[in-house]
């Protein structure tokens, strides 16, 4: 079985690294691997279109590359995306759309083996012929029981009754990374694209002084560098830092107006790349 280097680093208390893609081009993996500055890479799947074949490939990727892998899924999908992720070869889920204890349990549930004495919260995966098991070679042994333990279950922190009641959802037991969406949660309480308004910025506060409190690791997503360090200065020591469509988006949009300026070409311009941030 693949060592997990994302569960150790976390187990051993250093500072992690991810970065974001939509797309399900392996390729992409490769190149984050080569840049040599990467533990992760997180593949957004609630947002961009994907097969299981691609799930497959994006495993082989991270393996080439030498980095771990994330998935990020919906609500709904918590057991079924998860388990085959798992078996493509990603070593960690971020779970969307959190409301409840129940929700927090069912995540944790679809990530772990179904047997006792898990160290890290109770299980629904039984033994399948996939990738992380070599398809034959370590099903059902203890080895692939403990991949499955080490498998690290992130949340996503992004509803007004998941803060309200977030003490009781942090306290089940498996849980290792939350990030905070600062987007989906100022929609939840009717301040719809306010995500710096007070008390959005005090609900991001909370969630992280309560995962420090509680020993789980906060995650913060940034665009650009310095904007980790307040975070920083918090405690916080995991960072996932940029989207391949933004970056894309944004090189588009800036280059291709110092060229029509260039050639003289008047354009109207669309929604500025940092406002698409």
């Amino acid at each position: 079985m693949r060592p997990n280097k994302l569960r150790q680093k976390l187990d051993a208390g250093l500072p992690t690294l991810g970065t974001h893609i939509l797309s399900c081009w392996p390729t992409l993996v490769e190149l984050i691997g080569a840049a040599g500055h990467y533990d992760y890479v997180e593949f957004t799947a609630e947002y961009g279109p994907f097969t299981m074949h691609d799930l497959d490939n994006l495993g082989r990727g991270m393996e080439v590359a030498g980095i771990g892998g994330m998935i990020k899924i919906e609500q709904g999908e918590y057991t079924h995306q998860a388990m085959r992720a798992i078996g493509s070869g990603f070593q960690s889920v971020l779970f969307a759309d959190l409301r409840t204890v129940a929700d927090a349990q069912a995540c944790v549930a679809a990530s772990r083996a179904e047997t006792p004495g898990n160290r890290r919260g109770l299980g629904l995966t039984g033994v399948g012929m996939r990738r992380d098991v070599g398809v034959v070679r370590e099903g059902g042994s203890p080895a692939y029981v403990k991949a499955l333990d080490d498998v690290v279950v992130a949340i996503m922190v992004e509803k007004r009754e998941c803060v309200e009641d977030l003490d009781n959802i942090l306290a089940v037991p498996g849980i290792d990374m939350v990030q905070f969406g600062g987007s989906d949660y100022s929609m939840s309480i009717g301040h719809t694209g306010k995500r710096g308004s007070p008390e959005v910025k005090a609900a991001e506060r909370k969630t992280i002084e309560t995962c420090l409190k509680l020993g789980i690791a906060p995650r913060i997503e940034i665009s650009e560098p310095a904007e980790a360090e307040p975070y920083i200065e918090m405690g916080v020591k995991h960072f996932c830092i940029g989207w391949d469509v933004r970056i894309l988006h944004n090189y588009w949009t800036s280059r291709g107006s110092a060229m029509s300026k260039l050639l003289g070409v008047e354009t109207t311009d669309s929604k500025a790349a940092d406002g698409y941030r």
